[in-house]
């Protein structure tokens, strides 16, 4: 992980990127048991936070037998898995449709349609990793 880890200084802000990192960890961990909800984000918020709070946390996370291959090959730029992506699309696009059909309001339906289409195109441009 050619990362730089730079923990923030000030105490407030270092302890909240810990709480948030660490309830990340969690629904991440969820996630795996949980169709509904994703692992890859949260482990990836999960990161971004520790990074930024505590060097031995992140580097626990990525390095982590269970943890670690979710976001490792993302953060060492080498891609998604394509199951990853049809996972991630597919359960998004479900959600989003569902939410569409609950919510009568146009303008959150168009909110919510905007942001999954700027969201899988952010996925669908990543690189995807071979099956192995």
């Amino acid at each position: 992980m050619a990362r730089d880890i730079q923990e923030n200084r000030n105490p407030a802000i270092r302890y909240a990127l810990l709480t948030i990192g660490w309830l990340s960890v969690v629904l991440g961990v969820i996630g795996i048991f949980v169709p509904v909800l994703p692992t890859t984000p949260f482990l990836l918020l999960a990161a971004a936070c520790f990074v930024r709070s505590s060097k031995r946390f992140y580097l626990w996370l990525v390095n982590h037998p269970q943890l670690g291959p979710w976001i490792r090959d993302y953060l060492e730029g080498q891609g998604i898995p394509r199951k990853a992506k049809v996972y991630a699309l597919s359960a998004m696009w479900l959600s989003i449709a569902l939410s569409c059909y609950l919510v009568p309001m146009i303008w959150a339906r168009a909110f919510m349609l905007t942001s999954a289409l700027l969201v899988s195109l952010y996925i669908l441009k990543q690189k995807t990793l071979p099956n192995p």
